[in-house]
């Protein structure tokens, strides 16, 4: 395949990934105006955000291992459409049922995007190119959670905020257009079949799993609802491993986890996707502890943007030329100085911007491609898709173990004590996963490695 063939081809996947990512940062700036729209009770507004991870969460599998079996081409013109579908959904709604039916398509839809754009990296390129090439896809990944409050708040001025949805429209039918021309698609001859069983049991699990969560204040009242949410979501787990272990063709591949490499990347992710829990935070943070109005707090975040931009293609490259370990320990260690300086800011700026800078190098790591750099070098052609969904699948869990104990830390501590909370406990998080970083292999990661 020529180069300006894969160009063309690695841009629609920024453009799809872009989108998909920006549906879950951008919704944040909108809530206000859909609860006065919709009039929607402001504890039902974290639905918006949680049905959209959820769907997210229960597709991936199911999009990755069709990809794996029919090719990248069809799965991922699919799972446009559906994105597309849901945009459509959301922006035509007139009610909050309706409007969370459209994130739950939405949220389905998206969970196509992400891994099949990964498994193409590997399809189209040789191992000593991946690094960079993931390295630019996850600062698009990375940005759109720094970039989609700014963009919404933009956008609000001026529109309401069904625009914010509908400008998914023009761009999905692009996106399918093009990919129906250039994405190559070669069906796999040696996987034969979907495990829905698994399928299933894990949709059963991060349903209960995130009732279970959004109401963890009722474990400690006592409320039977929250308990059994939690037991199902422990039965169905037991299920799901029982299962997993036995099928010919797994969606979550349990002896992925056989290669310490990939079990240390698995533990990452969910740590990254603790953080990027944490970050959402930044945002309010700003606002409340230097006095600003939310439009500025937006271009406070300059430097968390501009420094996950300019390091993704950056590490990315270094990892080709240097190895994970040393770029993935150098992240956490970026990540850890960050959120531990900011917690220490206070009312300083020039401490925050600096620790803005050193949080934007970290995920550029972390949410770039490091660790879908250790999978996709760790597993075989043939499960690519399905180990890149994996990972996704970490990374959503850790945001959503992480949005829950965040609130209720919000819930019991004082204005001021709450932000040097987080942002303490998550650096030293990130140094807690520096020491576990350190067991990587040290040099480029080799299929054979174990």
């Amino acid at each position: 395949m020529d180069q300006k063939k894969n160009r063309a081809i690695i841009t629609l996947l920024f453009i799809g990934v872009l989108m998909g990512a920006l549906d879950i940062s951008i919704v944040g700036p909108a809530l206000p105006s859909i609860e006065l729209s919709l009039g929607i009770h402001g504890q039902y507004l974290g639905w918006i955000f949680s049905i959209y991870v959820l769907m997210n969460l229960i597709g991936v599998s199911l999009f990755a291992r069709l990809s794996d079996i029919h090719g990248r081409r069809y799965i991922y013109m699919l799972a446009l459409a559906i994105f597309g579908l849901g945009s459509l959904w959301v922006a035509l709604s007139h009610q909050f049922s309706s409007l969370l039916v459209g994130r739950a398509i939405q949220g389905f839809g998206a969970s196509g995007i992400f891994p099949v754009a990964s498994a193409l990296v590997g399809d189209i390129y040789p191992p000593e190119k991946r690094g960079q090439i993931l390295g630019i896809i996850g600062a698009v990944f990375g940005l759109a959670f720094l970039m989609g409050p700014f963009i919404a708040g933009v956008l609000l001025k001026y529109y309401s905020w069904n625009v914010l949805f509908l400008i998914n429209i023009p761009v999905t039918l692009v996106l399918i257009y093009f990919s129906r021309k250039l994405i190559p698609s070669i069906p796999s001859k040696k996987i034969g079949g979907i495990d829905w069983t698994g399928i299933i049991s894990l949709g059963v699990f991060l349903v209960s799993l995130t009732y279970g969560l959004n109401t963890l204040a009722g474990l400690t009242s006592g409320d039977p609802v929250t308990i059994a949410a939690f037991s199902l979501a422990l039965v169905s787990a037991v299920i799901l491993v029982r299962t997993e272990s036995r099928t010919p063709f797994p969606i979550i591949e349990l002896g992925f986890f056989n290669n310490r490499q990939i079990l240390i990347a698995g533990i990452l992710a969910i740590g990254t996707g603790a953080m990027q829990a944490c970050f959402v935070f930044i945002p309010k943070f700003v606002v409340e502890n230097f006095h600003v109005a939310a439009s500025t707090a937006s271009f406070m975040l300059t430097p968390f943007v501009l420094a996950t931009a300019v390091g993704s293609p950056i590490f990315g490259k270094m990892i080709d030329r240097y190895g994970v370990k040393k770029i993935v320990i150098v992240g956490l260690m970026f990540c850890a100085a960050g959120f531990l300086l900011l917690s220490a800011s206070g009312s300083n700026r020039l401490f925050y911007y600096t620790s803005g800078v050193f949080v934007g190098l970290g995920m550029s790591v972390l949410s770039g491609s490091s660790l879908r750099y250790i999978i996709l070098n760790n597993t075989s052609a043939e499960a690519r898709a399905t180990s890149q969904g994996m990972l996704t699948i970490l990374i959503s869990l850790g945001q959503l173990v992480a949005t829950a104990l965040i609130g209720l830390v919000i819930s019991r501590l004082s204005q001021g004590q709450i932000y040097v909370s987080i942002f303490s406990t998550t650096g030293t998080l990130m140094l807690l996963l520096l020491v576990l970083a350190f067991w990587l292999h040290g040099g480029p990661v080799s299929k054979t490695e174990s």
